[in-house]
C-alpha cells in the first residue's frame, strides 16, 4: 500500500513540477485555443480551474484561486475541473463531485490538508469514504452520491474538457475558452492568477 501510495503520489509530482518547469523567458504568458471551445454556461465568461488533489502546485495556489475566485465580477463563471491523468486518479475526481453535489465544497481545503499535511492516501474510494466519514458526512449518502450516476456524468464530463482544452500539467487555468495560463508560463502561482484575471477583464469589455 505504502509502495502504491509513493508511486501514484510521486506522479502527481512529477507532472506538478513538469508545469513549472518552464521559465517565463521559455513561454508567453498565456495560449491560445484553437478552436474556440463553447463554454457549458453560455453568454458568461467560463473560468476553468484544471486540478488535481495530489499535485503540490495545486495544493500551494488553491488559496490564491479561492480569493480570487470571490472577486472575479458578474458574468464570469469560475468552474474547478479535477482532471485524471491516469485510473489511479478516477476516485479522486469522484470525491471532488461527491462534495460538489452534497453542497460540502468547504470542505475541499481538508482534503489538500489530509493529503499534503496529513499524508493520508485518497486515491481509493474505500479511504475516501472513511475519511468523509470522519469529517462528519453521512456515510450511505456519501457513498451513494459517489457512486451515481450524476457524478459518474460530471467525471466524463471533466475528462473531456482535459482532452478539448489540451491540458498536460495542473494548476491550468482556462478562460473563456479562448486561453490557457499557468504557473508554468508567467513563473509564480500569483502571475498566472493576475494574468487570467487579465484575460477575464478584456473578455468582459469586448
Amino acid at each position: 500500500m505504502k509502495i502504491a501510495l509513493f508511486s501514484r503520489l510521486l506522479s502527481g509530482l512529477v507532472l506538478g513540477l513538469a508545469a513549472l518547469a518552464m521559465t517565463p523567458a521559455q513561454a508567453a504568458p498565456y495560449d491560445t485555443l484553437d478552436p474556440v471551445q463553447p463554454p457549458d454556461t453560455p453568454g458568461q465568461v467560463e473560468v476553468l480551474e484544471f486540478f488535481f488533489y495530489t499535485c503540490p502546485h495545486c495544493n500551494a495556489i488553491e488559496p490564491l484561486i479561492e480569493k480570487w475566485r470571490k472577486t472575479l465580477p458578474d458574468g464570469v463563471a469560475f468552474k474547478s475541473v479535477p482532471v485524471a491523468f491516469n485510473a489511479g486518479m478516477r476516485d479522486m475526481q469522484k470525491l471532488y463531485y461527491t462534495l460538489e453535489s452534497m453542497g460540502r465544497l468547504d470542505l475541499q481545503p481538508a482534503v489538500f490538508k489530509a493529503i499534503h499535511e496529513e499524508h493520508k492516501d485518497l486515491t481509493q474510494a474505500k479511504d475516501i469514504i472513511e475519511w468523509a466519514a470522519a469529517q462528519g458526512l453521512d456515510r450511505k449518502t456519501f457513498t451513494d452520491t459517489f457512486n451515481s450516476f450524476g457524478v459518474q456524468t460530471k467525471v466524463t464530463r471533466a475528462d473531456e474538457l482535459t482532452k478539448a482544452y489540451h491540458v498536460e500539467g495542473t494548476p491550468t487555468i482556462a478562460i473563456g475558452g479562448r486561453y490557457l495560463t499557468s504557473p508554468a508560463q508567467t513563473g509564480t502561482y500569483q502571475g498566472a492568477i493576475d494574468e487570467a484575471d487579465k484575460l477575464v477583464k478584456q473578455l468582459l469589455a469586448k
